[in-house]
């Protein structure tokens, strides 16, 4: 506890270089993911060829292709720009998936009902498809951010900042404590990413609460009606 409280400004700073490093990736990856998703939806042909490719980019191991951004972006190794396009093929090939089945699970009849009173395909996919789509891609976005989150403490390896740097600095030490802060503070900045977009589904996508009480009512409603 003495550590931590001698050092609390330097794990505060390193605490906000985490969140700065995580946030792009996130939102990135889900910007990018939702349409290529839909695309895998909309097109047959293309699903298998999107989904698999996706899939063997999730495969390449984290480390080696952090290091080999510079060499791609002709950036230095030390430039953040390193790990965010990292991180965001990362959440690309997480969330693209997610993304699929989302659209997938938007029901045709209510699809078709729309182009029926007229919705354009433009109109049609921000109005209804997105929006209905929108519990299950948030369900793929709180995987996505927690994710990110552990993985941004990779870059300690190569010299960026972050709590992964407690790690390195931890182990070279033998020092159990900082180690454990920089564990406790991925974990909790984690959470707090969790709950903010717990709260913002809340905010966004009214109808998914709703329709989720409406199950659970009519479960109960056949428990019942079983039981007489």
């Amino acid at each position: 506890m003495t550590w931590v409280l001698a050092n609390i400004e330097q794990i505060w700073d390193l605490t906000l270089d985490h969140i700065m490093l995580s946030v792009p990736p996130i939102l990135l990856g889900f910007l990018l993911a939702v349409p290529i998703g839909w695309v895998a939806h909309r097109y047959r042909l293309s699903r298998g060829v999107l989904l698999t490719v996706c899939g063997l980019l999730y495969t390449i191991p984290s480390l080696a292709l952090i290091v080999a951004m510079p060499t791609v972006l002709g950036t230095q190794i030390l430039n953040p720009a390193n790990l965010i396009v990292t991180l965001t093929i990362y959440a690309v090939a997480l969330m693209v998936r997610t993304a699929t089945d989302a659209f997938d699970a938007v029901s045709g009849d209510v699809t078709q009902s729309a182009t029926a009173v007229g919705f354009g395909a433009w109109r049609r996919f921000w109005q209804v498809q997105l929006p209905l789509a929108g519990p299950v891609l948030l369900a793929g976005v709180r995987v996505v951010s927690t994710s990110t989150v552990s993985l941004v403490t990779l870059g300690a390896l190569v010299g960026m900042s972050g709590l992964g740097y407690f790690f390195t600095n931890g182990y070279q030490r033998n020092f159990a404590t900082e180690i454990l802060v920089g564990i406790v503070g991925t974990i909790l900045i984690a959470v707090v990413f969790d709950v903010l977009l717990v709260l913002a589904g809340r905010m966004l996508l009214p109808w998914a609460r709703v329709d989720a009480a409406a199950r659970r009512n009519a479960r109960t409603a056949r428990t019942k009606a079983v039981a007489a």
